[in-house]
């Protein structure tokens, strides 16, 4: 195959018959989200022998319910976890300067300075960025890639969010975060340069039985099942980690996040954030996004009972959400300007030193909003390694750490962990990258494959490949092929739910699926 990163149905139905042939390999990862796919490109990139499985599709869980942001840890630092603080720093600067500059931009976070506003809430948010900008300086991320935090005035702050409210507007606090143009992009760019190591990425293959030995493994879209032997097996399926070990307990979290068009924002170039009321270090954040919308986020409420494959958003969080926002706008938005939302569930673990900091009365449970983002590595009793918690930003972290674990456990020998300075496809130094120019391509397009952009239209055999897929809607039909030949799309759902955004909007969906299903079939 010409191109190691493109994943094809073709090249599936070749992984898994040479695993029927031969189903041995040096380590088995069971789950397609960040973190799984983070430890199969190291793992690979290590020289070893690599398996990847999901039962569904890249990014079908957890990692496409973000709120799209890689935190530089400042929330966790004003809860005294320095710890977390800095690694997500540290993380943020990895991924903005050496893993994925074309995925991650820095992006402006405006506190408007309103009337309601107390002298101390202002000087607690301002002395919050100052801490997020020494924290940036700790990890060696220069001012260049993130601004220094500032004060502006009440013209720039109009500038930026021209919805917010005016009266007893005393300008902005602004500062910045890095921003992700999207997160099921980020994990599809990892499954590529996995694959482009070597590691094979099989979407659609559950893993029914697991030990720390082999996994039994069906394929979905058949009904045939084969046995693959391992010298290490990583559970990476999040909040769904205790279907391969019942000995995981987790206590999801859910959050929710509404979608606007971003007119109804007055087209903001900065996340609006709004302090909640009554807590000391939680904001909502109204953020501009690709496809012409913003993203209002986000809710941390208990999730508990079964997992669904897809979470829900409740009334009660899209009201939470909404009269949040609207103590800082000028017009109050209601439910009739929601025009998608979505919920994702955090796999959070629960511990006694968490249940006693969060407690708010003896035998009762700690706010999720209190449990600890800190990730641990679990062996089970059958030997099976499984990574839960943590947090989308420390996911290569996460990965070298977990990897790290399972491998001096088993004494398989490896070379150093390479992520740290791994450029992902589509970022220029990876050797993906073309040398042609992106000068006379969408900036769209750019924003979502980087450096890869022209290797997009130019590897397209569509007609009208730079043609929108729908009046409106800044994807091209290029992308949408893509997608099929490149990017392990299997399904309708695949293209236009995960490897672009067009499904969040039902209305935008409807009028995309046709050129899906003509497209996919084509390739």
């Amino acid at each position: 195959m010409s191109d190691l990163t493109a994943l094809t149905a073709a090249r599936r139905a070749a992984d898994l018959a040479e695993l029927g042939d031969d189903g041995r390999v040096d380590v088995v990862v069971i789950g397609g989200g960040i973190t799984g796919t983070g430890i199969a490109l190291d793992a690979a990139s290590r020289g070893l022998s690599v398996l990847l499985v999901e039962k569904h599709d890249l990014a079908f869980g957890t990692s496409r319910w973000s709120s799209k942001l890689v935190h530089g840890g400042l929330r966790y630092l004003a809860s005294g976890n320095v710890g977390i603080a800095r690694r997500s720093a540290v993380e943020r600067g990895i991924l903005m300067t050496r893993n994925a500059p074309h995925l991650v931009s820095a992006m402006p976070q405006l506190v408007p300075l309103l009337g309601s506003m107390s002298r101390a809430q202002r000087a607690l948010v301002r002395t919050g960025f100052l801490a997020g900008d020494a924290l940036r300086m700790l990890a060696g991320t220069p001012s260049s890639t993130l601004p220094r935090s500032r004060r502006i005035g009440v013209p720039q702050t109009l500038a930026m969010v021209s919805t917010v409210r005016r009266d007893g507007l005393d300008g902005g606090l602004l500062a910045y975060d890095g921003q992700l143009i999207d997160d099921a992009r980020l994990v599809v760019a990892v499954a590529r340069t996995a694959a482009q190591h070597g590691a094979r990425i099989l979407t659609r293959v559950s893993a029914v039985a697991a030990t720390g030995t082999s996994v039994r493994l069906v394929d979905e879209l058949t009904g045939e099942s084969l046995e693959v032997a391992a010298r290490a097996v990583i559970n990476a399926t999040g909040v769904w980690a205790g279907a391969v070990d019942p000995a995981i307990r987790l206590r999801p979290s859910r959050g929710t996040h509404l979608v606007f068009d971003a007119a109804a924002f007055g087209n903001p170039t900065a996340a609006l954030t709004i302090p909640i009321p009554g807590e000391i270090n939680r904001f909502v954040f109204a953020m501009p996004e690709q496809l012409g919308r913003v993203y209002l986020g986000l809710t941390d409420e208990d999730a508990p009972g079964p997992i669904p494959d897809v979470p829900e958003p409740t009334p009660a969080e899209t009201r939470f959400l909404l009269d949040t926002v609207n103590t800082a706008l000028g017009t109050a938005l209601s439910v009739t300007d929601v025009k998608g939302a979505y919920a994702g569930l955090r796999p959070l673990i629960e511990t006694g030193e968490d249940r006693r900091a969060g407690a708010k009365r003896p035998g009762e449970k700690p706010r999720t909003s209190d449990l600890s983002r800190e990730h641990a590595v679990i062996e089970s009793a059958s030997g099976v390694f499984s990574v839960v918690g943590g947090k989308l930003t420390e996911y290569r972290y996460m990965a070298e750490d977990a990897l790290d674990r399972a491998l001096t456990a088993r004494s398989i020998s490896a070379q150093p962990c390479r992520t740290r300075n791994l450029p992902l496809v589509g970022a220029a130094a990876n050797p993906v990258a073309t040398l042609r120019t992106t000068t006379h391509l969408p900036s769209s397009l750019v924003a979502r494959y980087g450096a890869e952009a022209p290797n997009v239209i130019a590897s397209a055999r569509c007609d009208r490949p730079t043609d929108p897929v729908a009046e409106g809607i800044d994807v091209t039909r290029a992308e949408f092929e893509f997608a099929v030949t490149h990017e392990g799309a299997l399904t309708v759902g695949d293209i236009v739910d995960r490897r672009t955004r067009i499904g969040l909007v039902d209305a935008d969906r409807s009028r995309a699926l046709d050129v899906a299903e003509d497209l996919l079939a084509r390739a």
